[in-house]
């Protein structure tokens, strides 16, 4: 099975148990009735998707797939990329400066690979904003960079070992926004998988799941 397949039918069992938990606490249920709820939702999911069940129809998709904003062409591709980068946050060093417009964050690797997997990412999401092509998993803070693209001043450069980014805006919840994300990245690169479900989870008790 390709990686990024395996880490797909990862995330279904974790949205099976995000979603058991927010039943489970509407309902007042315990711990335990929560976990069993969560479990059972994720495994019949991927049941489901063991017996041949396809993207199209009404075949249950990836829960990370079905977390994005929306698919393109090149969703598959940056899946790839921040599988990549989740797998190995050990091997990145990030830091954050908030500036009084925006942020400055330098995200580097002294692994050549993981590197070079930053690179692309920073580049992609870059070319992504630019287009308004949101590609969107975990973050609360995206939506309002993606609709206020044209209030963003950004500036990339490329690094022996990552990228620095620097994004500006004159708009104080624009701004507001970018460092809440610059936030929320280094915690991806602090915790990995604990960071990205914990965000999953926040996004779709917001109900911000694809639209």
């Amino acid at each position: 099975m390709k990686r990024s397949n395996q880490w797909v039918l990862g995330m279904i069992a974790t949205l099976g148990l995000a979603s058991g938990v927010a039943l489970a606490q509407s309902h007042g249920m315990g711990p335990g009735m929560m976990h069993g709820m969560g479990m059972m939702r994720g495994m019949g999911m991927m049941h489901g998707m063991d017996h041949g069940e396809a993207a199209g129809g009404h075949r249950p998709m990836a829960g990370a797939v079905n977390m994005l904003t929306r698919q393109d062409e090149g969703s598959s591709a940056d899946m790839d990329l921040v599988h990549e980068m989740l797998m190995n946050h050990t091997r990145i060093k990030r830091t954050v400066t908030n500036l009084p417009n925006g942020i400055k964050t330098v995200t580097e690797s002294d692994d050549p690979k993981v590197a070079q997997t930053i690179k692309a990412h920073v580049a992609s999401m870059s070319q992504r904003l630019k287009d308004g092509r949101e590609f969107n998993i975990f973050s609360t803070t995206l939506p309002v960079l993606f609709e206020n693209r044209d209030k963003i001043q950004s500036v990339v450069e490329v690094t022996e070992k990552g990228s620095i980014v620097t994004r500006t805006s004159t708009d104080p919840k624009v701004v507001a926004a970018l460092q809440g994300h610059a936030t929320e990245v280094t915690e991806l690169v602090q915790e990995g998988m604990v960071a990205m479900r914990r965000g999953m989870m926040a996004r779709m008790a917001r109900g911000s799941a694809v639209h």
